[in-house]
Parts: C-alpha cells; sequence; structure tokens
C-alpha cells in the first residue's frame, strides 16, 4: 500500500494541507479553541493588556488611577517608557495632569537589579508649577505608575536631561530611587 501512496502526490499534498489546517487551528496540538490565544483575535486580545497609571486628584492631595490600555508584549523597558509618556500627555477623565505639558522623556533603561532609570528633558523642571505637594505627585506619579505596573522594576531614579539633579523643581530631593507609596494613592 506505501508503494501505491508514494507514487500518489495528489496523496501528500491533501495530507500537507489537511495537517497545516488542523495544526493552524489548534486541533492537532489539542488546544481548545474556546481558550483565549486559541484564534487571532484573542492572541491579539492577549497581548493588550490594562494599566494604572496615577494622576493627581481633582484637590490635588492624591494620586488616583487611570487605567489605560497598551498594546503588548513589549520589554519592561518599552512598557515603561509607554507609561511615562501616557503621564505625560495626561489624564483622559477629569483628572489633573502631575507633568508639564512639552515634557519629554530623554532615555529610559532597566538594569538588572530593578531600577529603572527615566531621564526627563528639562521641561519637567523649567515648567513645573512648583509647590512642595504637587511636586510630590509627580514624582509619584512616574515612580507608583512604573512600579505597581511593572513587576520588574523595584525602583525608579529619575534623572534629568540626563543628568543626576538634587531636586525636581525645589522641593523634593530625586538623587536616590525611589520605591512605592501607596500611601498617596485613593
Amino acid at each position: 500500500m506505501w508503494a501505491i501512496l508514494r507514487r500518489q502526490p495528489i496523496f501528500w499534498t491533501v495530507s500537507a494541507i489537511v495537517w497545516l489546517t488542523l495544526t493552524a487551528t489548534g486541533a492537532a496540538t489539542g488546544a481548545d479553541p474556546g481558550q483565549p490565544g486559541s484564534t487571532p483575535t484573542d492572541r491579539v486580545q492577549a497581548q493588550q493588556s490594562i494599566k494604572h497609571i496615577y494622576f493627581a486628584g481633582r484637590d490635588n492631595n492624591y494620586l488616583i488611577a487611570e487605567n489605560r490600555t497598551f498594546a503588548g508584549p513589549d520589554s519592561p523597558a518599552d512598557t515603561g517608557r509607554l507609561i511615562v509618556e501616557a503621564l505625560i500627555k495626561g489624564p483622559k477623565t477629569d483628572l489633573m495632569r502631575t507633568m508639564p505639558p512639552g515634557t519629554t522623556v530623554r532615555a529610559f533603561y532597566l538594569t538588572s537589579d530593578g531600577t529603572a532609570y527615566v531621564d526627563l528633558s528639562e521641561t519637567v523642571t523649567n515648567n513645573h508649577p512648583g509647590g512642595c505637594k504637587l511636586e510630590i505627585l509627580t514624582v509619584y506619579s512616574i515612580v507608583d505608575s512604573l512600579i505597581l505596573n511593572i513587576p520588574e522594576i523595584e525602583s525608579v531614579k529619575i534623572l534629568i536631561a540626563g543628568r543626576e539633579t538634587l531636586t525636581l523643581a525645589g522641593h523634593v530631593d530625586i538623587r536616590f530611587p525611589f520605591r512605592a507609596d501607596m500611601l498617596l494613592i485613593r
């Protein structure tokens, strides 16, 4: 029988098509078509993730989460950069922005010890409205948004124009990396 099948190229062509179809639909691998990731649409939806980024409340006393959807899968550094860029763009709801418009992310990188370095343009200091409370909210909107959304990040170091700076706008010492502060979140 195998001798006959070897002479039948159509048999092999049909067999290959059937195998490819079963593999593509997951039937050949035992994948459940009802499970996420089994269809192209499910895979695209599974690659998107919802992050909670933190803006100031209307009274400028606390940080409040705003849900944002980010495409993925990206590296933790790529996701971190997207989160900071979303903070710069500002909230989509009635929350208050924490970073001055025109600020840019010059660089974002993550070290093996879990420290994220966020290098912002000088606009963040030059155009910051000032005040101790607003400066704290600016720093922790960045820090909490990164640490609470990206498991690989344990601390955040803020740089201005590629350099370590004493303060962001005259009040908060930013010479050292920050850890998340849940007391500022409502």
